[in-house]
C-alpha cells in the first residue's frame, strides 16, 4: 500500500499520542497508600501503651472542640495574612494573629499546587499523585479515607458552601450544600456572595458540627490581573469582614456550649507573582494557617512570633483529634502540637501516640524494610518510655521526676512523628512500570520507524511503501504477539499493586500488542530493504562524503544539543534560554548567507546538503552523493540565488540584507517584555510595568498600535469581506479589553462601566468563525472552480488570519506585541530571506518550528504549570463549559506554534511549485517533534527517581506530552491540505 509521506507521518504520530498516553498514565504513580483491608470500617483504636501496669484508656479521647469552621480562601498565599497586605487590608486577622487566641502556621503545599489535589491533601493528610493535577479539570469522588468520611461515620453533621469540587470529592457527606463552579474565573464577586449570603442563617442555627466555606474571589482575581491587582485588597478587606462575623458569632454561642469552638483560617495553594499557580515556586506552595479558639491561650502584648513552618498535611490529623475522630488511614502529616499543649501530659501523650502510631502502619505497608527506619526506631523508643511514664503515672500521679520523664517522652514523640512524617512524605511510590514500558515501546518503534523511512519520504515522489499483508502474515508478527501475550499473562497474574495497561480490557490491550508486533516488522523490513540498499551502493565506488551547509549543521547540532539539555534539571526550568540561543544563531547565520551569496556571489564556496531544487516537474528534495553532482547543485542554487537578487530592485535588496538582523533585533527586544522560567521570573520586566494601574494609558496605546499592526500586517491577501470582518473582530478585541478593564477607552467613565464582557467576546467570535468559514469555503470551492489554485490559496490565508483573530482575542494586553512581532518575522522571512535564498522544505520547516517554540517562551510561557492562563478558556462564556474552555486554554498556551505551523502551510502552498512539499513539511515536522519527545520519554524513566522529578521533569512531560498532541492536530491540518491540493482539478 502506497501512503504519501504526510499521511504516513500523521498515523505516526497518532500512534506516538497514544503510546505517550499510556506512558503518562504509567508513569505517574499513586502516592503512598493504607494496605488495610478493613478501609471502609471502623477500626480500634491503639490502646494507651502500659508496662507492667493496666491502662483504662482504650477509646480514643474526647473531642477538643463544639464546632468547628473551615474558612478556605482560595490562593490565599502567606503574605496575604502575615506580610504588609494582612497588614493594611485584614486588620482583624493581623490583630487575631498578634494578640488573639490564636496559633498561626506557614503551611507548605506539595506541588501540584491547584484546588483538587490540596483539598485531598487537607482532608486526607497524604500528598496527591501528580497526575491530579489533569484529575483537576473533572474532580472525580474521592473513595480514600478522609476526615469528613469519618465526621460522617460518627454522626456528625457537615455543612459546605463553594467550591463544586468538594460536592464532586464528597457527594454524600454533606448535610447541606450549595456548590459554584471554581473554573469561571471571571467571577471575583457572585462566586464569594454565594457562600456568604448563607452564613447569616447558618451560624445561628445549633444542627452542625462542622462548617466548610470555600471562596474562590481571590483566586479569580490572581488569575485575572495578577498579586499586585487593587482587586486584591478589596477581596482581603471582604475576607477581613467575613473572618470577623463568623468569630463574634462563635464567640457569642460558646457561653452556652460545653466545649470552644475552632475556626481555621486556610489557603489551599499560593499565587504565583503572575497570579497563577500549579508548580513549586515560593509564592505557591506557602499558605496561610491560622487556628482561632478560646481554648488557646492569649498572646502577651509585644510578642511577635514568627509563624512556624508546617506542612499542609498537618491539618488532618489535627482536625481528626479536635473532632474527636481516627486519623485517616492514609495521613502522613503530624499533629500540629500548639492546638493541644495546654490539655494535661497524660492526653498530649495520647494524641502524639495516636498519630505515630497510624504512621507507623502506613510505614508498614509502604516499606518492605520498615524496622530499620530510624523513625519507626524512634516510635518504638518512645512507646516504651510512654509505657513507663503510664506506670509510673498510675503510681504516683504527680512528681517532679514524672513531670520530666513526660516532658522527655513528648520529645521523643514529636522527634519520632517528624521523622516519620518526613520518610513517608518522600516515598515515591510504585511506579506502573509495565505501562510505562508498553507506552515507551511503542514511542520508541514509531521513532526508529520514521528515521528508517527518510530515504523514502523526502525522495521526489514523497510516497512509502507501507506493506500491509506480508509483516500481518510473517512468522516473526505472530511470535511477537506470542511473547508479547504470555508477558502479559504472567505480569497482569504477578504483580501485587495495580497496573493501568492490566485493567483495560483484553480487546484493547490485544490491539496494542497487535500495532506493537506490527510496528517491529515494518522496522524490520524498513531495516531489511535500507541493508540491501547499502549493500547494493557498497558494490559500486565510493562516493566522497557529503558536504553539510552551515545551515543543515547548525541545524542538526541545534536538535540534538536541545535534546541533550533536556537531561539537566537547570536546563528545562529555564528552557527558553535554549531556544533563544538558537534562533538567535539561526538569523546570525542566516545573516551570513545572505551576505555570502550577495556579495560573493558564484564565488562563493559551493556546499551541499538537504535541498529543494526547482526542475521541470517541480521542485525536488533530494540529498546529492556524488562531488559532481553537489557542486552542480550548489552551482545552480547558487547562480539561483544570484540571479534572484539581480532581479530584485535596490530597495529589495537593502531590505534581504537587512531583514535577519531586524528579525534579530526583534527576537531581543521581545525577551524583556516577559521574564519567564525560574531564575529570572521574579525580575521586572517590560510586561509586569504594563500591567501596573499606573501605566493603564500606556498599555491602551500599546494595545491599540499592536491591533492596527495586526490588520496591516495580515490583511494584504484577504478578500474584501475578510478583510471588513478581520478589522470589526479587532476594534471588538479593544473593546473587550476595555469592558473588563484592562485597558481605557473613551467611552467608559471609571471602574462603575467595568463588565465581564461577555457581548464583546461574543462579538469577536461571530467575526472568528465567519472568516474560518469563509475559509474553509474557498479551501472548498477551490476543488471545482477553474481559479482553484487563487481560490486555495486565500482560503488558507483566510483561515490563517482567522486564528490570529482568535489569538489576538485570547492574549493580554501586553502581549500583543508578541503577536505582531510574530506576524512581522514571518512576512520578513518569507519574503526577503526563504524566497531569495531558496531554501528547501525541510529547512523552512525546521526554522517555522524553532521559531513557534521561541514565541512560545516569548509570551511568557515556561515548563512551570502556573504559567499557563486558564483565563482565556473562559473569553466569552457565561459559566464553566469543559470542552470549551480546553481548548481555548490550550490554543492561548500554544498560539505560537500553531500560527507558524499554519503559515507554513500557507509559505508551501503559495511558494513552492513542487506537489510534494506539504508531504516534505509534514513528515519533517512530525519528525522533529518526534525526536525530543522520544528522548525525554527514555529520560524521565531513568531520572525518576530524581530530587526534582515531580517539581521540574513532570511539568515539562506533561508539556511534551500535550504538545505532541498539538502536533498531531498539525499533521492532520497539513495532510488535509496535501489532498485538497491533489484532487484539484
Amino acid at each position: 500500500m502506497r501512503l504519501g509521506a504526510g499521511t504516513f507521518a500523521a498515523c505516526c504520530v497518532a500512534i506516538e499520542v497514544l503510546g505517550v498516553a499510556i506512558f503518562l498514565r504509567g508513569f505517574f504513580p499513586a502516592p503512598v497508600r493504607s494496605s488495610s483491608t478493613t478501609e471502609h470500617r471502623a477500626e480500634s483504636p491503639a490502646p494507651e501503651p502500659s508496662a507492667g501496669a493496666s491502662s483504662n484508656w482504650t477509646k480514643l479521647p474526647p473531642p477538643l472542640f463544639g464546632k468547628v469552621v473551615i474558612m478556605l480562601i482560595d490562593a490565599l498565599r502567606d503574605d496575604f495574612v502575615f506580610g504588609s497586605k494582612g497588614v493594611k487590608f485584614m486588620p482583624y486577622v493581623t490583630y487575631l494573629v498578634e494578640r488573639g487566641a490564636s496559633h498561626s502556621f506557614v503551611a507548605e503545599a506539595k506541588p501540584p499546587t491547584v484546588t483538587m489535589p490540596r483539598i485531598k491533601a487537607l482532608m486526607t493528610g497524604s500528598i496527591p499523585g501528580f497526575v491530579d493535577v489533569i484529575r483537576n479539570l473533572n474532580s472525580p469522588v474521592l473513595l480514600e479515607d478522609n476526615v469528613l468520611r469519618q465526621a460522617k461515620a460518627a454522626g456528625k453533621r457537615v455543612i459546605f458552601y463553594g467550591d463544586e469540587t468538594w460536592v464532586k470529592l464528597f457527594p454524600k457527606h454533606f448535610v447541606e450544600y450549595d456548590g459554584t463552579t471554581s473554573f469561571f474565573v471571571s467571577d471575583y464577586t457572585e462566586v464569594d456572595n454565594n457562600v456568604t449570603r448563607h452564613l447569616e442563617k447558618v451560624l445561628k442555627r445549633e444542627d452542625w458540627d462542622l462548617l466548610i466555606l470555600h471562596y474562590l474571589g481571590l483566586d479569580h482575581i490572581g488569575h485575572l490581573s495578577g498579586p499586585n491587582s487593587p482587586l486584591i485588597g478589596q477581596k482581603l478587606s471582604e475576607m477581613d469582614g467575613v473572618l470577623m462575623k463568623i468569630h463574634m458569632a462563635l464567640l457569642s454561642k460558646e457561653k452556652e456550649a460545653l466545649l470552644p469552638s475552632l475556626l481555621v483560617l486556610c489557603g489551599d495553594h499560593g499565587m504565583s507573582e503572575t497570579g497563577s499557580h500549579g508548580a513549586s515556586s515560593t509564592e505557591e506552595v506557602n499558605t496561610a494557617l491560622v487556628l482561632i479558639s478560646s481554648a488557646f491561650e492569649r498572646k502577651p502584648v509585644g510578642d511577635r512570633r514568627h509563624p512556624k513552618r508546617v506542612q499542609q498535611t498537618d491539618l488532618a490529623a489535627t482536625l481528626a483529634i479536635g473532632l474527636g475522630l481516627p486519623i485517616p488511614r492514609n495521613n502522613v502529616g503530624r499533629l500540629l502540637f500548639p492546638v493541644v499543649e495546654g490539655k494535661p501530659v497524660r492526653e498530649q501523650l495520647r494524641f502524639l501516640h495516636l498519630n505515630t502510631v497510624q504512621l507507623s502502619k502506613l510505614l508498614q505497608g509502604n516499606v518492605p524494610l520498615y524496622e530499620k527506619d530510624p523513625g519507626f526506631e524512634q516510635f518504638k523508643m518512645s512507646e516504651r518510655l510512654h509505657g513507663n511514664w503510664i506506670k509510673r503515672y498510675l503510681e504516683e500521679n504527680s512528681s517532679e521526676v514524672l513531670l520530666n520523664l513526660g516532658s522527655k517522652v513528648l520529645r521523643q514523640y514529636l522527634d519520632a512523628l517528624q521523622t516519620l512524617s518526613l520518610s513517608l512524605s518522600r516515598q515515591v511510590v510504585q511506579y506502573d512500570m509495565y505501562s510505562m514500558a508498553v507506552g515507551a515501546t511503542l514511542v520508541l518503534e514509531v521513532l526508529a520507524l520514521l528515521l528508517l523511512s527518510i530515504p523514502k519520504a523526502l525522495s521526489p515522489a514523497a510516497e512509502l511503501d507501507v506493506p500491509l499483508s506480508s509483516p500481518l502474515f510473517s512468522l516473526l508478527f505472530y511470535l511477537t504477539i506470542l511473547v508479547l501475550s504470555a508477558i502479559h499473562v504472567v505480569v497482569c497474574t504477578s504483580t501485587e499493586s495495580t497496573c493501568y495497561f492490566c485493567s483495560m480490557p483484553w480487546l484493547a490491550a490485544g490491539g496494542a500488542m497487535l500495532l506493537m508486533s506490527a510496528l517491529l516488522c515494518a522496522i524490520v523490513s524498513a531495516l531489511t530493504k535500507t541493508v540491501v540498499s547499502a549493500k547494493r551502493v557498497g558494490k559500486n565506488p565510493a562516493p566522497p562524503s557529503v558536504r553539510w551547509s552551515e545551515l543543515d549543521l547548525l541545524i542538526l547540532l541545534g536538535t540534538m544539543g536541545h535534546i541533550l539539555s533536556l537531561g539537566a534539571s537547570s536546563f528545562i526550568e529555564e528552557e527558553h534560554q535554549t531556544w533563544y540561543f538558537l534562533v538567535s544563531t539561526l538569523c546570525l547565520a542566516l545573516c551570513q548567507e545572505v551576505c555570502r551569496n550577495h556579495f560573493l556571489g558564484s564565488d562563493g564556496d559551493p556546499q551541499c546538503g538537504l535541498r529543494e531544487e526547482p526542475g521541470p516537474e517541480g521542485a525536488m528534495l533530494t540529498m546529492q552523493d556524488g562531488a559532481e553532482g553537489c557542486a552542480a547543485l550548489e552551482e545552480d542554487r547558487t547562480r539561483a540565488a544570484a540571479s534572484a537578487f539581480e532581479r530584485l530592485g535596490s530597495m529589495e535588496q537593502r531590505m534581504v540584507l537587512a531583514s535577519p538582523w531586524a528579525v534579530l533585533c526583534c527576537c531581543r527586544l521581545l525577551r524583556a517584555l516577559n521574564q519567564t522560567g525560574v531564575q529570572g521570573a521574579h525580575r521586572p520586566d517590560l510586561g509586569h510595568w504594563l500591567t501596573s494601574s499606573d501605566h493603564k494609558a500606556a498599555l491602551s496605546v500599546l494595545a491599540a498600535l499592536s491591533l492596527l499592526a495586526v490588520f496591516l500586517l495580515v490583511q494584504r491577501r484577504c478578500s474584501p469581506m475578510s478583510k471588513v470582518a478581520l478589522a470589526l473582530g479587532l476594534l471588538g478585541v479593544y473593546c473587550y479589553r476595555a469592558a473588563i478593564g484592562n485597558v481605557m477607552s473613551p467611552w467608559q467613565r471609571g471602574n462603575n462601566d467595568i463588565s465581564k464582557g461577555i457581548v464583546e467576546a461574543r462579538f469577536v467570535y461571530v467575526f472568528v468563525f465567519g472568516i474560518l468559514f469563509t475559509g474553509t469555503k474557498d479551501l472548498l470551492r477551490s476543488q471545482v472552480a477553474a481559479i482553484a489554485i487563487k481560490a486555495r490559496t486565500v482560503g488558507l490565508w483566510e483561515i490563517y488570519s482567522g486564528l490570529v483573530l482568535l489569538a489576538a482575542l485570547l492574549l493580554r494586553p501586553h502581549n500583543l506585541p508578541v503577536l505582531v512581532s510574530s506576524l512581522l518575522v514571518q512576512t520578513l522571512m518569507a519574503k526577503f530571506v526563504w524566497k531569495p535564498l531558496n531554501h528547501g522544505v525541510a529547512e523552512v520547516t525546521v526554522m517555522h518550528y524553532w521559531f513557534g517554540q521561541a514565541f512560545f517562551y516569548f509570551q511568557g510561557n515556561s515548563n512551570n504549570i502556573a504559567t499557563v492562563d486558564v483565563s482565556a478558556g473562559f473569553v466569552g462564556l457565561e459559566r464553566y463549559v469543559e470542552v470549551p474552555a480546553v481548548f481555548l486554554t490550550a490554543f492561548a498556551t500554544y498560539v505560537g506554534p500553531v500560527l507558524w505551523a499554519s503559515h507554513l502551510v500557507n509559505y508551501l502552498s503559495s511558494e513552492s511549485s513542487s506537489h510534494s512539499a506539504l508531504r516534505h513539511a509534514c513528515f519533517c515536522y512530525a519528525l522533529i517533534c518526534s525526536i525530543p519527545v522520544s528522548a525525554y520519554i527514555i529520560l524521565v524513566t531513568s531520572l525518576r527517581y530524581h530530587l526534582f522529578i515531580w517539581s521540574v521533569f513532570s511539568p515539562k512531560l506533561l508539556y511534551e506530552g500535550m504538545h505532541l498532541f498539538v502536533t498531531a492536530a498539525i499533521c492532520v491540518f497539513f495532510t488535509a491540505m496535501d489532498q485538497t491540493r491533489l484532487t484539484k482539478p
